[in-house]
């Protein structure tokens, strides 16, 4: 790789090279939601992770003439190799100047540290969990991301298919969900039924009730429950299920955020969670280099607090696959769609779904949606 050096990520200073690149590379575009520096740090920052309990990583810089030009993390999920009986490494974290030898490199060198550690596959973009961003877009650069999901150029995938030996392992869609006017007749008749059919009902919740009262840590059991089958996935533990809680709820806004409970069981049981935010693209947009400092606060506040967007993003949405069939998702649209509208929502955008997975798909039917973003997992085999 003539002129590329990879240097491993050692130190503080350069764990903030490695975060800030990205900012670097995309400055000015339309179309990226910048992390939110704190974020990055702490998710990269071995003792603030929980996921390094059963994680371990390395992060790699690549210079030309002593300038960043990419950068690339490797991450080993022991919890999930074991589930999926697999032997993977992840590369994630991935970004690079519009120069083959520069991607070339970076994974070669998340490729060597797989080997070391006996690994079989190279797998990616793919993060600590599926709570962190993952799949390279390869289908929609036209298109706003959002904070939970990676927006990358289109030479991204080029390059993958022009080094060579990679195939497809796993595609996400994500779709726009134009949000109607009132309730579709079908949603509110399903809502009606199963209330009384099955005791099932609309939880909206206080901040008390979040981090106090015990339905911070009762939603993510709920999300564990319905994402266990789905591709990569490894259960959260009580650490990272303390963690996220931490990180999600004190920037939602309850009248978004809805939970279904089942009255017919005692104590009351989630079996449904909707949390929905505004879009936060446009202010992460102008926070300089991720900071909330000194004016990213009070876009990301507009943004929050005054629904400054026309967009609302659907970041965590479940329902237990025991309630599936009766019906409880048309109790959440059913609450949330009037709240929407109310806002001046135009559109939801429901971040990545499998492609295969037609149950998520399915609870789509009632609304007018259009598929307007692919992204995909790539693998590759690095040893007999």
């Amino acid at each position: 790789m003539s002129g590329i050096i990879i240097k491993t990520v050692t130190t503080r200073k350069d764990l903030r090279r490695f975060i800030e690149f990205h900012y670097d590379l995309y400055k000015g575009n339309a179309y990226d939601a910048p992390v939110l520096y704190s974020d990055d740090l702490n998710t990269l920052s071995r003792d603030k992770n929980a996921a390094f309990e059963f994680c371990e990583a390395e992060y790699y810089l690549a210079y030309r003439e002593g300038k960043i030009v990419g950068r690339v993390a490797a991450i080993i999920n022991h919890k999930a190799n074991e589930k999926w009986n697999r032997k993977c490494v992840r590369f994630g974290w991935i970004d690079f100047v519009d120069d083959i030898e520069v991607s070339s490199a970076l994974l070669h060198a998340v490729e060597q540290w797989g080997l070391s550690k006996g690994m079989t596959e190279l797998v990616g973009p793919l993060g600590f969990t599926d709570m962190d961003p993952e799949g390279m877009l390869i289908w929609g650069f036209d298109q706003l991301g959002t904070l939970a999901t990676i927006y990358n150029y289109p030479y991204y995938p080029e390059h993958i298919e022009r080094i060579g030996g990679f195939e497809k392992d796993n595609d996400y869609v994500e779709f726009k969900l134009f949000v109607p006017k009132e309730v579709p007749d079908r949603y509110a008749k399903i809502a009606s039924v199963i209330e009384r059919r099955y005791n099932l009902h609309v939880k909206k919740l206080t901040r008390k009730e979040v981090f106090q009262g015990g339905y911070g840590k009762r939603v993510f059991e709920v999300l564990n429950a319905c994402m266990k089958d789905l591709y990569s996935f490894s259960e959260l533990t009580d650490r990272q299920v303390e963690q996220y809680v931490g990180m999600y709820m004190p920037m939602a806004d309850l009248n978004l955020f809805t939970v279904i409970e089942d009255w017919s069981c005692e104590p009351h049981k989630v079996v449904g969670v909707g949390l929905t935010l505004p879009s936060l693209t446009k202010a992460l947009q102008k926070c300089r280099k991720g900071r909330l400092w000194p004016f990213g606060w009070w876009h990301l506040l507009k943004a929050i607090k005054w629904h400054k967007t026309n967009i609302v993003d659907l970041y965590l949405v479940g329902v237990l696959p025991e309630y599936r069939n009766k019906g409880a998702n048309a109790l959440l649209f059913s609450d949330l769609i009037p709240r929407y509208a109310a806002y001046g929502f135009e559109w939801g955008e429901s971040n990545p779904e499998m492609e295969t997975n037609t149950n998520v798909q399915s609870q789509w039917g009632e609304l007018k949606t259009e598929l307007h973003k692919r992204r995909r997992c790539f693998k590759k085999v690095i040893a007999p």
